[in-house]
């Protein structure tokens, strides 16, 4: 009966690990290449599981168009200097991301040079 307990209680543990290291898959993100953009700040999700930046960028026609930019996990991001407030509706920005492999407006943050001069990165590796 132990048996059969321990390794119910093993699986248990495998399943949740699988399904939490899924979810941080970032195949959609083309790791290879870096685009930046100078785009105006229009919402910050700074939430778990990940902080978003919905920003607009305007191309040399003057269209704007809204990207999608994930970022780190709060907790990490405010280890490397970011705090809730440090974005703000309106802010522009130069942002450099790994752009989505399937060409929509969106990526996965690399850098931004915030309005006070600093240039912050996701978390990890700002």
């Amino acid at each position: 009966m132990k048996v059969v307990s321990k390794l119910a209680s093993a699986a248990a543990v495998a399943l949740a690990c699988s399904a939490a290291t899924a979810h941080h898959s970032f195949a959609m993100f083309d790791l290879a290449k870096d685009v930046t953009v100078e785009a105006r700040i229009k919402q910050v999700q700074f939430t778990n599981p990940h902080v978003w930046l919905q920003i607009l960028v305007t191309d040399d026609k003057g269209v704007e168009t809204e990207w999608s930019i994930e970022s780190g996990a709060p907790g990490m991001m405010l280890r490397n200097g970011w705090k809730p407030s440090t974005l703000k509706p309106g802010d522009k920005v130069t942002l450099t991301m790994h752009p989505l492999r399937n060409g929509n407006p969106g990526g996965s943050l690399v850098r931004v040079k915030v309005p006070d001069g600093r240039s912050l990165g996701p978390g990890a590796t700002p």
